[in-house]
């Protein structure tokens, strides 16, 4: 097409596109004359026209029909910016569902050079499935701009929709669902995740006719909904489950396009710790019925938005940071929901289900009481752990067990009022949580049953015991180091940029990778973890990733196992032979590849790590300042020397590692043991 002549392309991407490695690719390149030039970029990050590649690869039978969707994709990212290419995609997904305009849902013009490129994508989803060529592209669009945009991952919205309709059906009591009609409502929508999970649950449920309401006030976002919920609204016509769909362009706080309507669910994922949501203009309004928000908890106006949505029965899930449950701004209204009975359960999910990633999320359970219904202070509030029913262990990779943890909720809340409630679940005496604090996060009043506990120390001691073991193993190895005494000649010291120049090694720097190439939380199996700075002042585990098809992969410096890494800031100086995955590295931290005939690794990373190497190689004297690797210096040894010394430093590492884990599993354990003993459970001697 010749849209794509403009486009560029990395060897990477060209990789992706074909189903091949990138060592195919570079081999391509350098085998065959006929090989398309690059365009762009430079000799060893080089970039090419797409539309080139393409016809190479058609000429030399190397393209594969079955990735044709993955042509599109670098057309699309071409386009522009984020709202560019989003708005390319909703009207793609507009016209696959036979629709000619936005219909209200918040539009921007399409640019020409554009059409064309709609066009193809149209006439592949027309052929290979409408809903799936545009959920390719909408994943694909998120995954670029995933910090930017706070999706609800569809295992969780899947969690949410489920509450939801335990919670109203609670109130109908009549078996599962809500009878008759069901009308869904999500005021701050994003790409409609809550909205589609929804519709699969009620459904499910066999609620009869569907109405889902959606609102944002991102034009962009709302436009991809609205085109989202149409193909989706196609596919329930033919099945005639659905009944109206309608996802409007608009800021819900400050105006409402459904404040006429009301609602059996209303799911949310509200905007976190914005301070700007209306606090001036809205001050007296309607909604506030358990009082005006202060302006530092927009949170909980947003929660009294979708309590004001709800018809009597109705149920509303949010998610919320765990700092609405326990702000002092907020008690004044977390009093009021529960003496009114409006709030009806909150659930603490792990750190990690969803952005903010490195926080444990609540789920907030509301429903608007029936005529009369109410509910006394003597009532209570369901509260369920999960953050402490699943832990996370520091040293392992941690994704969450979505099987897991939604079976503990779906337990949570079957059995919260029998004799045999799990673990970390609790209902909670409204007037126990009636003090001056009101704080409702479930940790804080859930005690372990001993019938957990017992089980979860007596592992961490076998753990322990262990560890100590190997700590004593390891501290007589490195005692028995016969070190001299009197003084010997000292061996010449080179430095790391004259053994660069000799070939000994290749120091490599890291940098920053594009701001919408990096994905937050723990990394797939697929991923490239990014090491930063700040994460080695915390806990040295990466907190963000790579896709590893991405043209950001192929530009970054990739830590591969074997290589030393070394920290360029004085706060947090270190060198170690890395041993984990390949690993994308950020500023101030360098890659060092040794040539193993002249450099023993681990010789060479306990040499540059020493204390007194940082001081000669810093900039100045602060904390902050930058260490200058290349004047890092090591001793010049026989290879044979450096292997004995290099045996050292790798056990001098792993005592260094063992004593960071017994003393974090030595707290903990003191910590919990203390509760235990505290509670009176020592038990008595026969």
């Amino acid at each position: 097409m010749s849209t794509s002549r403009a486009v560029p392309v990395t060897l990477a991407e060209i990789a992706r596109l074909a189903g091949v490695g990138r060592a195919a690719v570079s081999n391509w390149r350098r085998r065959h004359p006929s090989f398309p030039e690059r365009i762009a970029g430079t000799d060893t990050n080089p970039q090419f026209s797409l539309a080139d590649i393409e016809g190479w690869l058609r000429e030399n039978k190397k393209l594969k029909k079955s990735a044709e969707r993955e042509w599109l994709w670098p057309g699309f990212e071409a386009l522009g910016g984020r709202d560019e290419t989003g708005a390319a995609i909703a009207e793609v997904g507009r016209l696959l569902s036979g629709r000619v305009s936005d219909e209200g849902a918040g539009s921007r013009e399409i640019r020409a050079e554009a059409r064309e490129l709609i066009e193809r994508a149209v006439d592949l989803g027309q052929r290979e499935g409408g809903m799936e060529t545009f959920a390719f592209l909408l994943r694909r669009w998120l995954d670029v701009h995933v910090r930017q945009i706070a999706t609800t991952p569809e295992l969780l919205a899947s969690l949410m929709a489920e509450l939801a309709l335990w919670a109203a059906d609670r109130v109908a009591g009549d078996g599962p669902g809500i009878s008759g009609g069901t009308t869904v409502m999500d005021p701050a929508c994003g790409p409609g995740n809550l909205l589609l999970a929804a519709a699969d649950a009620v459904r499910a449920s066999g609620a009869g006719a569907l109405t889902l309401l959606g609102s944002d006030r991102d034009a962009v976002l709302s436009s991809l909904a609205d085109s989202r919920m149409a193909l989706a609204e196609n596919k329930g016509q033919k099945e005639k489950e659905w009944a109206r769909v309608s996802v409007q362009a608009a800021d819900s706080l400050r105006n409402d396009p459904f404040s006429g309507t009301r609602a059996d669910i209303v799911l949310c994922n509200p905007p976190f710790n914005e301070r700007d949501w209306g606090y001036e203009e809205l001050a007296t309004d309607a909604r506030w019925s358990h009082g005006l928000p202060p302006r530092t908890e927009p949170e909980l106006a947003w929660v009294q938005h979708c309590l004001a949505q709800l018809r009597p029965g109705g149920a509303a899930v949010l998610l919320l940071p765990p700092a609405v449950a326990a702000r002092k701004a907020g008690r004044r209204i977390r009093g009021s929901l529960l003496r009114t009975g409006q709030l009806r359960a909150v659930v603490a999910l792990p750190p990690g289900c969803a952005a903010p990633h490195s926080v444990s999320l609540h789920l907030w359970v509301l429903r608007m009481p029936t005529a009369g219904e109410g509910a006394p202070a003597g009532d209570r509030l369901l509260v369920a752990d999960a953050a402490s029913r699943f832990p996370r262990d520091p040293e392992e990779k941690w994704t969450p067990d979505w099987t897991a943890i939604s079976a503990f909720v779906r337990e949570a809340v079957a059995e919260a009022d029998s004799p045999h409630a799990p673990a970390y679940v609790r209902q909670v005496p409204v007037i126990e949580l009636l003090n001056d604090e009101v704080d409702l996060t479930p940790g804080r009043h859930i005690a372990p049953s001993p019938a957990d506990t017992a089980p979860r120390l007596a592992e961490a001691w076998r753990e322990f015991t262990g560890l100590t073991a190997k700590v004593n193993k390891s501290a007589k190895l490195l005692a028995a180091l016969d070190l001299a005494t009197a003084e010997a000649d000292t061996p010449t010291a080179t430095t790391v940029a004259e053994l660069a120049r000799a070939g000994a090694l290749t120091l490599r720097s890291g940098q920053q990778p594009p701001e919408e190439s990096i994905h937050a939380g723990p990394p797939p199996d697929d991923g490239i973890p990014l090491l930063t700075v700040p994460d080695l002042l915390v806990d040295g585990e990466p907190r963000s990733w790579l896709a590893h098809d991405t043209a950001a992969v192929g530009e970054a410096v990739i830590a591969e196992p074997g290589d030393i890494v070394v920290v360029g800031v004085a706060r947090a100086f270190s060198a170690w032979v890395h041993e984990g995955p390949p690993t994308a590295l950020g500023p101030q931290l360098h890659a060092v590849q040794v040539q193993p005939e002249q450099l023993d690794a681990w010789f060479l990373a306990g040499s540059l790590r020493a204390p007194a190497n940082a001081r000669q190689a810093g900039t100045h004297t602060t904390n902050s300042s930058r260490i200058d690797v290349r004047r890092l210096q090591i001793r010049q040894v026989p290879l044979s020397e450096q292997r004995r010394y290099g045996e050292a430093f790798r056990e001098l590492t792993a005592f260094e590692r063992l004593l960071r884990r017994s003393a974090d599993l030595g707290t903990s354990l003191a910590r919990d043991l203390g509760d235990e003993l505290a509670a009176g459970r020592l038990a008595h001697q026969t």
